[in-house]
């Protein structure tokens, strides 16, 4: 991915010199409260406590997939230093802002005006309007503050313990969850929220797996529009991606866990159906394409 000298975001927050979650601490996995931040983190979150805890990651699955989405939680601001300009803090504000590029120019198409999402960068802990986000959560997507939050590490631990290393990878993930974001913009998050609450938790966490589809579809779409406009992907850039969707599928997820599948329980949808979405929305680069929620076949 020839990511270098390309325009960067200043839409990121630095907060990785601040002392972490404002001094929480205590040991434990830490789950999101209020309005449930939604994305790659869910998975994370799981993976980690299997690994550390003992936990069968798909337990935890469960218990997220049929958290209520309430309304948001107020959190006071954390402080944020100047923006440490290392190269993967580089590389993030590089996709952040081939994302800006590329949304603006769907909403401005579409006779409407793009609001641009801020990345938060933290180290451990930090506070969100969705509750306290940690490390082991992963990368998250908060509608309450409309900020996508990430620790740095994950992409380590997406290298050495998920299967998922590349730097296109690194950004499916960013891509993914400014997807939530654009959900977010058009109402989306908010009627499924809704929509969860009055279900049973199987109908709910099949809900969530098609906005969870979707999001991926919306980064293919942000994958295909940035290449049309940088040319930018190179050999083995879409594999890399391609593979990341593929490793955090559910059915993956339950293989991996050593237990038998059980689609009642997913919330993110198998690795087919993740790769399957990643490439219509690269293929297609159209936003009415990516419309999961209408599909009769996922």
């Amino acid at each position: 991915m020839k990511w270098e000298g390309q325009r960067e975001s200043d839409q990121i927050e630095d907060r990785r010199g601040s002392t972490g979650g404002g001094g929480v601490g205590g040991g434990g996995v830490r789950l999101p409260v209020g309005r449930g931040g939604v994305g790659l983190g869910t998975v994370a979150i799981a993976l980690v406590a299997g690994w550390i805890f003992g936990i069968n990651p798909m337990t935890i699955l469960g218990i997220i997939g049929g958290m209520d989405s309430g309304p948001a939680v107020t959190q006071q601001a954390e402080p944020a230093g100047p923006v440490q300009r290392d190269e993967a803090t580089r590389f993030v504000s590089t996709v952040l802002a081939s994302t800006e590029d590329a949304w603006e120019e769907a909403f401005r198409s579409a006779g409407s005006q793009y609001q641009k999402p801020v990345l938060v960068l933290y180290r451990g802990a930090t506070r969100s309007a969705c509750g306290l986000g940690q490390a082991e959560m992963g990368p998250f997507y908060c509608p309450g503050d409309r900020k996508v939050y990430l620790d740095l590490d994950f992409f380590d631990v997406m290298r050495q313990r998920l299967g998922a290393p590349g730097d296109f990878a690194q950004a499916y993930v960013v891509a993914h969850e400014v997807g939530h974001h654009v959900q977010h913009l058009m109402g989306i998050t908010d009627k499924v929220d809704a929509a969860r609450r009055r279900m049973s938790e199987a109908q709910a966490n099949a809900l969530s797996v098609r906005l969870e589809l979707q999001a991926d579809c919306l980064a293919g779409i942000w994958a295909h529009s940035s290449q049309q406009a940088k040319g930018w992907i190179e050999n083995g850039d879409l594999q890399e991606a391609l593979n990341a969707a593929s490793q955090i599928g559910d059915d993956t997820l339950q293989r991996n866990a050593g237990g038998a599948v059980a689609p009642e329980n997913f919330t993110h949808g198998t690795s087919a159906q993740r790769v399957r979405w990643f490439q219509k929305g690269y293929q297609s680069g159209q936003v009415k394409d990516c419309n999961t929620f209408e599909a009769r076949q996922l």
